[in-house]
């Protein structure tokens, strides 16, 4: 069985039942993406440390990463990496204290970088993906040969299966740069995720909501994790109380299900976990061929196993039906 994909900090009690008390800091400078959406996290961030800790101040630290700047194949530019290498780079220069990340934007094939630790996962937002057409279609309303933007290999490979009639074209950028893309006439339709639209005011926009059976979601949908270095004990401390404990189940069921599977950013894995009101965590996920022809499935209930354990058994069972031979012979 492989080891832990990286340290994390699980969601801690209330801090009055601690006996002795870390001091909380003074100021706490957080990094992030300088998008909209981005700089919209960061500040849910802002009010929820506020909240939890009135007299902590805080400072935005905004970057450009490679996966901004960058608008072609992310597989040309470190995959998924190239939208944290700035941000961890300035948390480890220690030009700021705190990173905000969308979980599904950090590489799940690889450990955190060394010296880091998640302190916190905040409650999870919606996992959905939305369409978004001008004349307020539905996904089965679309007629044969409508372009649909997005980069996605994970949409791509199920719009393949379920409307291969649609046509996908190549949509990057940030989710403002891809709706004015939208508006400019460069796709006809377009997919974008609900958690975002919602985090940059945009849902209004949203033609359909796709349900996780249409359109399974990237593994850490809806996510945002709180990245500090792993001995600044006293900030892990004071932003522990953000953290929400079932979603930290699911994404590190989740995230371990992809360091698993080995994933790069060219293969078709889609899945989520999820805790039920009993308190129940489950595991379901896929694995597909890019032209969707191939659709590999599973999904495991936890039952005695911890949420770690859980996604190995899925990606294990996904490895029987044959998702190693898929994944290494995408390109990438």
């Amino acid at each position: 069985m492989p080891g832990p994909v990286e340290r994390t900090r699980p969601p801690t009690r209330p801090r009055e039942h601690y006996r002795v008390r870390m001091s909380v800091p003074e100021l706490i400078r957080i990094v992030s993406r300088d998008s909209p959406m981005a700089l919209a996290q960061v500040e849910r961030v802002r009010a929820g440390l506020a909240a939890l800790h009135p007299g902590v101040r805080t400072e935005v630290v905004p970057v450009k990463t490679t996966g901004d700047k960058w608008l072609g194949d992310l597989s040309l530019v470190e995959g998924k990496g190239a939208f944290t290498k700035e941000v961890d780079a300035a948390l480890l220069s220690g030009e700021a204290d705190l990173a905000v990340h969308c979980v599904k934007d950090v590489p799940a094939d690889r450990p955190l970088p060394a010296g880091t630790v998640f302190a916190a996962f905040l409650e999870r937002d919606d996992i959905r993906d939305a369409l978004i057409h001008p004349d307020g279609l539905t996904l089965d309303e679309l007629p044969a040969g409508t372009r649909v933007g997005t980069s996605s290999v994970r949409r791509v490979a199920q719009l393949a299966a379920t409307h291969p009639d649609l046509q996908c074209v190549p949509f990057r950028g940030n989710a403002n740069r891809r709706l004015a893309k939208l508006a400019a006439g460069e796709a006809d339709a377009l997919l974008l995720a609900v958690s975002g639209l919602e985090r940059i005011g945009r849902r209004d926009v949203i033609s359909e909501v796709l349900s996780p059976e249409t359109m399974m979601p990237p593994i850490g949908a809806g996510i945002l994790a709180l990245q500090c270095r792993e001995g600044d004990t006293a900030l892990i401390d004071t932003v522990s109380g953000l953290g929400h404990p079932g979603t930290h189940r699911e994404a590190t069921a989740e995230r371990m299900f992809l360091h698993v599977l080995q994933g790069h950013c060219n293969s078709p894995i889609a899945g989520y976990a999820r805790v039920d009101r009993s308190g129940e965590l489950s595991l379901r996920a896929c694995v597909f061929t890019p032209d969707g022809k191939t659709r590999l499935n599973a999904h495991e209930w936890a039952g005695r196993l911890d949420p770690a354990t859980l996604g190995t058994s899925v990606a294990v069972a996904l490895l029987r039906q044959g998702a190693r031979e898929i994944i290494d012979g995408i390109a990438h």
